[in-house]
């Protein structure tokens, strides 16, 4: 699946103003994956932007405007979403949505490697 340049030039640029951070990119998932920390952080999907967030805030993340859930094998994914264009199109959401999975990014646990 082709992922939108676009997008992921977008979220280099907001990546790149944060000191510090460890950032690395890996196409997975279908599309083109950011990993910080060497955790997968927030990922381009076709055209939508796919993240991991604090499963606590699933209630308020599931109200947001373009927010759907994460469905692997019927089941759906604590803490992962897609975001649909019209829900990261304002600059305003969509640094929320970076922001999110960037806070959630420094507490979760990384992935074992297979």
């Amino acid at each position: 699946m082709a992922y939108n340049i676009e997008l992921a030039d977008r979220i280099r640029e907001y990546l790149a103003k944060i000191p510090n951070l460890n950032i690395a990119e890996k196409k997975m998932f279908g599309g083109l994956a950011f990993l910080v920390d060497d955790k997968m952080c927030v990922n381009v999907s076709g055209e939508n932007l796919m993240l991991r967030y604090n499963p606590d805030l699933e209630e308020q993340v599931s109200r947001k405007v373009g927010f759907l859930p994460m469905i692997m094998k019927g089941k759906q994914m604590d803490g992962f979403c897609y975001v649909e264009p019209e829900g990261f199109r304002k600059a305003k959401d969509f640094n929320y949505w970076m922001k999110i999975s960037l806070d959630f990014n420094k507490i979760a646990a990384k992935s074992k490697m297979k």
